[in-house]
């Protein structure tokens, strides 16, 4: 039988304890799925939220579950195991976060293209995925941080197969 494989971007996020939980949940994903690579460590202030700074990463992986199960079988209950506790604050401190932006290379989740925290780790492992209108997302992500900072982490680890603005075809 021939399984169907789709490419997925995620986007991880964490406030608390960032540097403990994002590596946390690349070793989950990577039980779950292939995973290609990583962007850099990226903070960024909170959004909606007086809470600490949010650190983030983008995650690009192959699956063979759609978008909904992918959600519901690996993603939430892989926030849940990280401690990961959703309150009526949408914006709350959160131990980690994974959001699926991209699946079988369509936006499922706008924030892509309006949010600096967003844009710019995708960016650096899709630098030349395009919108409906044709922008390429490096450049809609640098005019975007220029808007809302966002700054990269050096000093943290990012994870053993991610591989800094190294362009994707």
């Amino acid at each position: 039988m021939n399984l169907a494989e789709y490419s997925t971007c995620l986007l991880l996020g964490s406030n608390i304890e960032p540097e403990k939980y994002l590596p946390r949940a690349v070793n989950l994903l990577q039980q779950q799925m292939a995973v290609i690579q990583t962007s850099s460590v990226w903070e960024s202030q909170a959004i909606g939220s007086e809470g600490p700074n949010f650190l983030n990463a983008a995650v690009l992986a192959l699956t063979q579950l759609n978008a909904d199960s992918l959600k519901e079988q690996v993603l939430r209950p892989m926030e849940v195991q990280l401690g990961r506790v959703r309150t009526a604050d949408k914006n709350a401190p959160r131990t980690i976060d994974i959001d699926l932006i991209l699946f079988d290379q369509h936006v499922l989740d706008a924030a892509l293209w309006q949010y600096a925290h967003c844009a710019v780790p995708v960016a650096e492992i899709l630098p030349k995925y395009q919108s409906k209108t044709g922008a390429y997302l490096k450049d809609t992500a640098a005019h975007l941080s220029r808007m809302t900072p966002v700054w990269i982490r050096k000093e943290i680890s990012t994870f053993p197969f991610s591989t800094r603005f190294q362009e994707r075809s």
